[in-house]
């Protein structure tokens, strides 16, 4: 019975922890989820610890990745079954880390709040790098909108997750003392030192490390085709798009100083519609607008077809295939844009068959992109979830980020809210502004502490502008990365060492 109750908590409390992500924003529920998982961890015996972790993710990475069906089932043509059982098998795998950080802590029998903090850390770097990596649903995205959020500009994501993790295990250990009456003074330093690490985390969010530059402020337009996905590679559909596209363009010529289009814009090879894209560069010009388009790109060298940004407008890079002002896609989806194994995989199922999914890897370090004399760092899609990337093509003269996206894959789901809430978290953590272009939403403006300052509605075609202002100046995060994050966790490591083997020498030095 007391078996059925753990694994019970542990189902629960995993479910529970999306609540704390975008779109419902719960955030104290990511609190909740953790304190489950250490009740898990810690109170059962080691087999029911494993397989209640492994509930606990299961709940958790079912339900907040439940959106990858949307584009398994109804765009990779897998059947209703195949695309949940998927699902199942991907978040089967996500929850090996989890039950790592549980057998850790059983391992070592870990008490001490900070050091949960850091095995979960640990277990989040595998996550975020073995295979590529897929560092999706990190606590620590749940506290942008929390008195807590100004670590990030400090220590990331990363660390935003460790202040979570640990506020939660000092939680955890003070319920255990309300009923071990012996270790009433760990409950009152637990305590204190949750009160002195909260308040510092709140007094950080007043901290400015950046500074705005109005007088190089530029007016932007994102361009929101709302092309339905089923619709968006049929080829009878092509000018259709390119008749949305045109129009939006239209409507904002002269006005803005650049337009954006999202990924992928114009479903069709770049290389097959140049005439077209040197037109539209001739009038970009007359109309003193930019035009930034996400494209599919390939490269006449290396022969690799590339999802690509490339600009029209600009007088000091005349429109051309050649372009220096390009940029291209480097951290690509597993299956979704390449396929691994595939000689073996694609034969097997339509869903290892998307449309597009044969594109290679641009380099990881790029050129920024150049518009009206203002320097974008860019990402394309999958690619603002990982933080070092975008940290490391950080310039020093980075005016903007920039990521444009096609989250019409997921459909109404919860998938493209949790992708825009990491898209702010990018902003907050680098003091810079970031501009998101997406097909069918959500577009938006984000300032440089991750707020939203102009948001289009989604599933609708329109167009959204926006006066927004750079800033100059570099977050401790844009320097180091997690450098100091991982240098901490090092320490409190050894001290937690030091302490151990102290309290057995003395333990020694008093045997009779």
């Amino acid at each position: 019975m007391k078996n059925l109750l753990t694994y019970f908590i542990a189902m629960v409390s995993g479910i529970a922890g999306v609540f704390a992500f975008s779109p419902f924003d719960y955030w104290g529920m990511a609190y909740v989820s953790l304190i489950g998982l250490l009740y898990v961890a810690k109170t059962a015996k080691k087999s029911t610890a494993l397989w209640g972790s492994f509930l606990w993710a299961m709940g958790f990475f079912c339900f907040g990745v439940s959106w990858l069906n949307v584009s398994i089932h109804q765009f990779g043509g897998a059947s209703l079954g195949v695309s949940y059982l998927l699902v199942g098998l991907l978040s089967a795998y996500l929850a090996l880390y989890p039950m790592l950080f549980t057998y850790l802590v059983q391992r070592f029998q870990v008490q001490s709040a900070v050091i949960f903090a850091v095995i979960w850390t640990f277990t989040e770097f595998l996550r975020g790098w073995i295979f590529t990596g897929f560092p999706w649903l990190q606590f620590g995205y749940t506290q942008i909108d929390s008195p807590f959020s100004g670590i990030a500009p400090i220590f990331g994501v990363d660390g935003l997750t460790f202040f979570t993790v640990w506020a939660s295990a000092v939680i955890f250990n003070g319920i255990l003392v309300l009923f071990k009456e012996k270790n009433s003074k760990l409950l009152s330093a637990s305590a204190l030192l949750l009160v002195v690490v909260g308040s510092l985390a709140t007094y950080a969010q007043k901290i400015t490390f950046i500074k705005s530059i109005e007088d190089k402020a530029l007016t932007i337009t994102l361009a929101q085709g709302n092309i339905e996905q089923n619709l968006k590679w049929d080829p009878a559909y092509f000018y259709s798009t390119l008749e949305i596209y045109q129009k939006l363009i239209a409507e904002n010529l002269g006005k803005s100083d650049l337009i954006v289009l999202p990924e992928s814009a114009l479903p069709t090879l770049e290389n097959n519609i140049v005439p077209f894209f040197e037109s539209l560069d001739r009038v970009a010009k007359e109309k003193g607008t930019e035009i930034m388009i996400g494209t599919v790109y390939q490269d006449a060298e290396s022969g690799k077809l590339l999802n690509s940004i490339v600009t029209a407008g600009n007088p000091d890079f005349p429109y051309q295939l050649s372009t220096e002002n390009r940029y291209n896609k480097h951290h690509l989806v597993p299956f979704g844009e390449y396929v691994p194994l595939e000689n073996w995989l694609r034969p097997l199922n339509s869903v290892f068959n998307l449309p597009m999914s044969a594109f290679q890897s641009g380099e990881v370090i790029q050129p920024a992109l150049m518009a009206k004399g203002r320097s974008f760092s860019p990402a394309i899609c999958y690619e603002i979830i990982f933080g070092e990337q975008v940290r490391k093509n950080l310039k020093k003269d980075t005016d903007f980020l920039l990521t444009i996206s096609n989250d019409a894959w997921f459909g109404d789901s919860i998938g493209p809210w949790q992708h825009l809430q990491m898209a702010r978290m990018r902003a907050l953590e680098l003091g810079k502004p970031l501009i998101r272009a997406t097909n069918t939403g959500i577009s938006v403006f984000i300032g440089a502490k991750g707020e939203i300052l102009a948001q289009a509605p989604q599933f609708v075609e329109t167009t959204l502008m926006h006066n927004i202002a750079p800033t100059e100046g570099k977050t401790p995060y844009a320097v180091l990365g997690n450098i100091p994050l991982y240098g901490l966790s090092l320490l409190f490591l050894m001290l937690r060492g030091l302490m151990m083997l102290v309290h057995r020498r003395m333990n020694l030095l008093l045997k009779p």
